[in-house]
Formats: C-alpha cells, structure tokens, sequence
C-alpha cells in the first residue's frame, strides 16, 4: 500500500518545481533536523539576545546597569567573561526545541500544503500560524529552559533573574518540583502569539520573496543567493513583526515566582507589555531586534536548504 505523501510547499525551493513527495511522519523529521543544524551556527545570537531582551528588566529597583550595548559588544563581552561555551549556554536544550518545536511546526505546514489548504485564500497565511502555535505549545518547557540557561552568567554581567541551574536536567527536575507541572509550561501565553506572528510572516513572506526574485531572473531557479535574497527579505519582515512579543516572551519565561507559583514581576502577556513601555518606553518592545534579525535571517536560509536537501535525498530514495 502506498504510504500517503506530502508535497513540498510551492516556492520554497524553485518557481515551478516538479511534485515532490515526502512522507508527512519523515517530513517531520527532516524539518527537525534541518532546523537543529541551523540551530548551531546562530545560537550565539540567541544568547545576545536574550541578555539584550532582559537587560533593563530592574530599573525600577535602581539596579540597572547597562552590560551589552549593542550585538558585536554583547558577543565580546560574553565570550571574553564566559568563553567560547558561554556563546552557546543552552544549545543542547535549543536543539530539543528546535527539533520538536520546527519539527511539528514545517511537518505541519507541509501537511496542510498537501492538503491543498495552502492554495485557498489566506491560506499560507493560517497554515504557518496554526502550524507555529501548535510547535510553540508543544514545545514550550524546552525554551523556558533555554531561556533560564541562556540568561544565567556571571554577576558581573548578569542581566534579569538568575535561576541558577545546574544543568539541562537539573533545570527541568528543579521547576517541575518548585510549579509542578504547569510551571513548565509558564510563559506560553507569551510564545504562541510570538511563534504564530513569526511562522506565518516567515513561511508567507520567504515563498512569495522566493517567487518574486526567481520571476525576475537575476539568478538561475535553484540559485543559493535567490534563497539568501528570500531569506533576508523575511528576516527583515519577521524580526519587525516578531520582536515586541519576543522581548515579551523572554521576561514571562525567565521571571521569577512567589510561594502561589505565580509572576514576580508580571501576570502575563499584556502586563509585561504595559510595564515595559511604562518603565523602557515603547522602543523598549524592540529590545535585541539586531540579533533577532541576524539570526533570523542565516536561520531560515540554512533551514530552508537543508530541509530541501534533505526531501530531495528523500524523494531519491522513495
């Protein structure tokens, strides 16, 4: 019997490529895996970020101090205090996230592509945002403890709550025992809107980049700069779109909580809005959007390429 497949999602990969087909349960794969080998190369502008996102975080307690002024100060800073490691604190728990959280995320848009839910009105659109909040849900505990992990440093330089975790592990027994097993899911009602706003943006705005450069003809179809021009054009898109919600999401995800396991510093997601702008002034919802796009951009090139290198050995094999 012949397994059910799935198509690759129109101009990712080419204006008008032959069918593809992958099967949907190996298509979730590959996307995992696509998006861990990117996670590599751009975690050091995670950690940058994170410590941008939270520095400030206290000025209302007077112990603000300014550590990281801008993305190639913070990087030197980090790596001349915590080394070369310090550039990727919380890697192995960001590859679980990558996994799980991309892994269902393009298995899912792929899927909905197959179905023809894509092709309707909006439909790219709904796809990658149905596609990124189901991703972010499921795999929220990996990034609160990417997060804990990514922000924890030296006093020095420290920047927001320092959890003081042990390790991967140690971080996920010591939640799980001080919230139970809600608190590993804290901050999600930051990261779905910030995953569903980014999926949507990214997915939509790379495949009509995609098309619009290939239909100008600058490059051949399968031209890896047509793919770099796609992919900074989104990034661009989705770092504008994504930031204020991700500066939002890190400050829920990394805020401490009170005997009851609820929020030191914020209630959730319009609270932690109000008092940002409040205390940082609306540019303050634009915290590390340097490093988000920097990342965002080099991500989603070596995501999409790898994910498309691998369907093609895929389909090869079929």
């Amino acid at each position: 019997m012949t397994p059910t497949v799935s198509k690759l999602p129109r101009g990712i990969m080419g204006p008008s490529p032959p069918p593809q087909t992958v099967w949907p349960p190996l298509d979730f794969g590959l996307g995992a895996v696509a998006c861990c080998a990117a996670c590599v190369f751009t975690n050091p502008l995670e950690v940058v970020k994170t410590r941008l996102q939270l520095q400030g975080e206290l000025r209302a307690r007077g112990s603000y101090q300014v550590h990281y002024r801008g993305v190639l100060q913070a990087l030197w800073v980090v790596g001349r205090t915590d080394g070369l490691r310090g550039l990727q604190k919380g890697l192995s728990v960001g590859l679980i996230y990558q996994a799980v959280m991309n892994g269902v995320r393009l298995g899912s848009y792929s899927y909905c592509d197959a179905l023809g839910v894509t092709s309707l009105p909006g439909g790219s659109l709904l796809s990658g945002a149905g596609a990124g909040a189901l991703g972010a849900f499921i795999a929220s505990p990996a990034y609160l403890v990417k997060t804990h992990l990514q922000a924890q440093t030296v006093k020095a330089i420290a920047v927001g709550h320092q959890h003081n975790h042990m390790g991967v592990s140690d971080a996920f027994v010591s939640i799980y025992r001080r919230e139970g097993l809600s608190g590993l899911w804290r901050g999600v009602n930051g990261a779905v809107p910030r995953v569903m706003v980014g999926s949507a943006a990214q997915l939509a705005t790379f495949t009509s980049a995609k098309d619009w450069v290939s239909r100008s003809q600058w490059f051949s179809p399968n031209s890896w700069m047509t793919v770099l021009i796609a992919a900074s054009i989104s990034g661009v898109a989705v770092a504008v779109a994504i930031t204020p919600f991700d500066v939002i999401s890190t400050r829920l995800y990394n805020q401490p909580v009170d005997e009851f396991r609820r929020g030191r510093l914020y209630s959730g997601l319009s609270d932690c809005m109000l008092k940002v702008c409040r205390a940082e002034g609306p540019l303050g919802l634009y915290k590390g959007m340097g490093p988000v796009f920097l990342r965002l951009a080099p991500h989603t090139m070596l995501s999409m390429v790898f994910w498309d290198l691998l369907r093609q050995q895929a389909v090869k094999h079929n």
